[in-house]
C-alpha cells in the first residue's frame, strides 16, 4: 500500500468518526426521506441518536431498498434502528423488512395488527414474510392505540390513527370548526390495509410532523370534521405518496403546512389532482417531490425542489434538519442546496 493509498484510507476514517460525532452531539432532529421510488422509507434520528424508521420500501430489486436505508443509516452515524413502524402491509410499505432486517439490527417492530387485505396475494406475502420475522423472537413487539405515545426518547411520536380507529380528541391548539369540510367531497368507505394506516404525529421542539402513511379520504374526513382534532401542522409528509385517494382539502388546508414532503415515484403517485390540491394551499412554501410525478406534468413542483426529475432513478433522497426552536431546513440530495425556513411556532 503507498502513501496516497494510506492518506486516502485516513481521510474516509477522518470523515465517517466526525459523522459520527457530529450525530452524537447535534441537537437537531434528522429525517431522511429515502428514495424508495414510489414506496414508503423515512428515518428519523433524535439528538441523542435513537432512531425511528416508518417503514421499509418493497421487496426484491436486489436489496435496493434495504442499501439505500442502510446508507441513509450510515451517514446519521448509527448503526442499529431503535424503532420500525410498519404503517400498513402493502408492498411498498412492508416488503422489505426481510433484507432490512438481514443487513442492519433492529430493536422493535411497530404495526397496526392483523391485516385486513386478505383477498391481494402481494399484501398476504408480504405480512406473511413480516409475521415470519416477528416469530423468531428477536425482536419487541408493540402494536399501539390512537392516544398512545410510543417509547421514543428525544422526540413525542403520538399515535393518531390505527387499525381503522382514529383519535377521538382534539389535541392542543385543535379544536376548532373546519371550514374545509365543505369543500371536501364524501367518497365510500375504503375497506383496503391503506384505510388501516398507522399514523404519528410527532413533535421535537416547537414543530410538528404529521405521517399518516397511506390513510385514505374518507378517514380523513372522519378524523377532521366537523371539528379540526390536530391544528396547525407545520411539516406534512403526504399521505398516499400524493395519489388521489388521500389529501382531501378537510386535511391538507386545515393543518395549514409550512412545508409538503410527497414521497411518490415517477410512475406512482403524485396525482395530477393532489398537485393541483397543493398549489392551492394556503400559506404553503414548499412542495417536495423524490420523483417528478409523469401524471404530474406542469403541475409538478419546480425543479430545485425535487430530488429526481424526469429520466433514469440515480436514489437521491430529501433530508429535513428540525431545530428545537421550530425552524428547520431541506437539503436537497441531487443539487447540494439547502432550503432554511423560519419558525411559525409563536405566530
Amino acid at each position: 500500500m503507498n502513501k496516497a493509498q494510506k492518506m486516502a484510507i485516513w481521510c474516509g476514517l477522518l470523515v465517517a468518526s466526525l459523522a459520527v460525532a457530529f450525530a452524537q452531539t447535534s441537537k437537531e432532529l434528522r429525517v431522511y426521506f429515502v428514495d424508495v421510488e414510489g414506496g414508503q422509507s423515512t428515518l428519523f434520528v433524535t439528538p441523542s441518536g435513537q432512531s425511528l424508521l416508518i417503514d421499509t420500501g418493497w421487496p426484491g430489486h436486489a436489496g435496493r431498498d434495504a442499501d439505500r436505508i442502510v446508507a441513509a443509516a450510515k451517514k446519521a452515524g448509527i448503526s442499529r434502528i431503535d424503532y420500525v413502524l410498519i404503517t400498513h402491509y402493502h408492498e411498498d410499505h412492508v416488503g422489505g423488512v426481510p433484507q432490512l432486517a438481514a443487513r442492519i439490527p433492529i430493536g422493535t417492530f411497530i404495526d397496526h395488527g392483523p391485516n385486513y387485505e386478505t383477498s391481494d396475494k402481494a399484501t398476504v406475502e408480504g405480512y406473511a414474510a413480516y409475521q415470519k420475522l416477528l416469530a423468531s423472537g428477536k425482536y419487541k413487539h408493540i402494536v399501539p392505540r390512537p392516544g398512545d405515545v410510543l417509547p421514543i426518547k428525544g422526540m413525542k411520536v403520538l399515535v393518531i390513527s390505527s387499525n381503522g380507529n382514529l383519535l377521538d380528541h382534539p389535541l392542543p391548539g385543535g379544536g376548532e370548526q373546519n371550514p374545509y369540510c365543505k369543500i371536501s367531497e364524501t367518497r365510500p368507505t375504503d375497506t383496503t390495509e391503506n384505510s388501516h394506516s398507522l399514523g404519528v404525529l410527532i413533535t421535537f421542539g416547537k414543530t410538528r410532523i404529521l405521517d399518516l402513511g397511506d390513510l385514505t379520504w374518507d378517514k380523513e374526513m372522519q378524523l377532521m370534521c366537523p371539528m379540526n382534532r390536530l391544528g396547525h401542522v407545520p411539516i406534512l409528509i403526504v399521505s398516499h405518496h400524493g395519489w388521489y385517494q388521500s389529501s382531501s382539502p378537510a386535511l391538507v388546508d386545515a393543518i395549514h403546512p409550512q412545508i409538503a414532503i410527497m414521497d411518490n415515484g415517477a410512475t406512482k403517485g403524485g396525482s395530477k389532482p393532489i398537485l393541483e390540491t397543493f398549489r392551492k394551499v394556503s400559506g404553503l412554501e414548499t412542495l417536495w417531490q423524490l420523483h417528478s410525478s409523469d401524471e404530474g406534468g406542469a403541475d409538478n413542483t419546480s425543479e430545485p425542489y425535487i430530488a429526481n426529475p424526469s429520466g433514469p432513478d440515480s436514489g437521491y433522497g430529501l433530508e429535513l434538519t428540525v431545530a428545537p426552536d421550530g425552524s428547520f431546513s431541506v437539503l436537497n440530495l441531487r443539487t447540494g442546496k439547502q432550503y432554511s425556513y423560519p419558525s411559525k411556532a409563536n405566530e
